[in-house]
């Protein structure tokens, strides 16, 4: 990419993304660079989004709480349907508006730009920074596990500066670090899962359910459960985030988010009856390091070892996705307002140097400040939220706008958002009876987005794009 132009990103079509063309003052304009992310690479931003710290720490908080390993299992299983009803639906939004932002662009065309605004002021702390935080805090802890002389804190802000460093040096460059992780991540995983059935000692596990069990799914416990499995399946969406970038966005978008949800549905599954397989459920409860428990059930201490190692790679590879796709929607904002409009400003590679940097420092500040838990929860409740309103928007649109071009169309609609928006719903309503605290701090930051967009504009100001040199 050249330096020295300015992007003026354009109203409706025209992309906010680095794949924007840049025009030079006077200039014909250039024939359109060709963009840099492909079916296969969109495909596993999806798979790294979504595999990362969730599975790897989260069966620990389910168990705490549910002592079952039928509706552990059942909570994967709802899980999987919930996001792969939520990728058909954000696929159909994402092919009608091919432009980089993720809610930010859809809920600021489909409701009003100051939704927008709040979907993206949430998306910097809670969308992305708070998992920045989450990942980076198990990564302290698997590598704990391994070499204890280590300080978690200090290993886990490390593993943020240096792969925010990374991303602010090339896109290209991050899309094959990125690639070449989640490949990694996935064959892990897979060993993991086909070792576990060979070399494990079974516990015992009864996954037709009793009585008791099957009553246990109408409970609170289980829809608050509900926060962890839909925090682990978060990412489904990820690579609306990048629509601007992706080649052939009406076509490709759709295609990653259903590959990437189907993939990641079937390793959930198997991989979490992996967990409960190898290792007895009273062990595994209330831990973060599940993974490691069951690494070592396997492959013994020293086996064990070697694979927590691996899982570490995994979660670097979810630290580097996140950290990669989150700026673009802080990226998106700072094209349509004027006081964000240092948040647009990229280097002479594509990357947005500003909005990657403030992330960074938010969940810097998230890992230093806050425990697991509580971030978890707090995430879980503002990320359904404005996920909820989207494809919401997809009904909205059906009815107000039935004659707009819709290159993909949501597989079974109306039961698939309905699907969707029922379960996200069930655990929300759930979510603010049990955990009171993390659901205010949702909806202040919230009411604090509000107050900022009525502060600093009524109405979206649109500025050019300064590209550094």
């Amino acid at each position: 990419m050249t330096g020295g132009a300015h992007v003026t990103p354009e109203k409706g079509g025209g992309s906010t993304g680095l794949g924007a063309c840049r025009e030079r003052e006077g200039a014909a304009r250039p024939f359109p660079k060709r963009k840099p992310v492909t079916l296969f690479s969109a495909t596993l931003i999806v798979v790294a989004n979504m595999i990362g710290t969730g599975v790897f720490t989260t069966l620990g908080f389910q168990l705490d709480s549910l002592q079952s390993a039928f509706a552990v299992l059942l909570l994967w299983v709802l899980g999987g349907v919930g996001a792969f009803c939520g990728a058909l639906c954000y696929g159909e939004l994402g092919a009608m508006m091919p432009r980089s932002g993720g809610e930010y662009t859809f809920l600021s065309e489909i409701y009003h730009p100051a939704l927008g605004f709040l979907s993206g002021w949430v998306s910097i702390v809670a969308g992305f920074a708070a998992p920045i935080a989450l990942a980076a805090i198990a990564l302290g802890e698997y590598s704990a596990a391994i070499f204890p002389a280590l300080d978690k804190t200090v290993l886990a802000v490390s593993a943020i500066v240096i792969l925010s460093v990374i991303h602010l040096v090339d896109v290209k460059f991050g899309c094959y670090f990125q690639n070449f992780f989640t490949v990694g991540k996935i064959l892990l995983i897979g060993t993991l899962i086909v070792l576990g059935f060979c070399l494990a000692q079974p516990q015992p596990l009864t996954l037709v359910p009793t009585r008791s069990e099957a009553a246990a799914v109408f409970s609170p416990a289980f829809a608050i459960s509900l926060v962890y499995v839909f925090y682990a399946y978060s990412g489904w969406n990820s690579a609306s985030y990048i629509a601007g970038e992706i080649q052939d966005p009406e076509r490709n978008l759709p295609l990653s988010l259903f590959l990437g949800t189907l993939i990641v549905s079937l390793c959930y599954v198997l991989l979490n009856f992996i967990f409960l397989y190898t290792v007895p459920m009273n062990e595994l409860a209330g831990q973060i390091e599940v993974g490691y428990l069951s690494a070592k059930m396997i492959f013994g201490a020293r086996g064990g070892t070697v694979m927590t190692f691996l899982i570490c790679i995994a979660l670097i590879s979810s630290l580097s996705s996140l950290i990669m796709v989150g700026p673009r929607v802080t990226q998106a904002m700072g094209a349509n307002l004027k006081f964000f409009g240092f948040l647009a400003v990229t280097n002479s590679r594509g990357a947005p140097v500003a909005a990657i940097i403030v992330q960074s420092s938010v969940a810097i500040f998230l890992t230093l400040t806050s425990t697991f838990n509580s971030v978890l929860t707090y995430v879980g409740f503002t990320l359904a939220l404005f996920s909820s309103l989207a494809v919401l928007g997809v009904i909205l649109l059906r009815l107000r706008e039935p004659e707009r071009a819709r290159p993909f169309k949501t597989w079974g609609y109306p039961v698939t958002p309905a699907i969707f928006l029922v379960l996200y719903g069930w655990m929300i309503c759930f979510l603010v009876i049990q955990r009171p605290l993390p659901s205010l701090f949702g909806l202040l930051t919230v009411a604090s987005g509000l107050l900022l967009f009525r502060l600093l504009s009524t109405a979206p100001g649109r500025k050019a794009v300064k590209v550094i040199k």
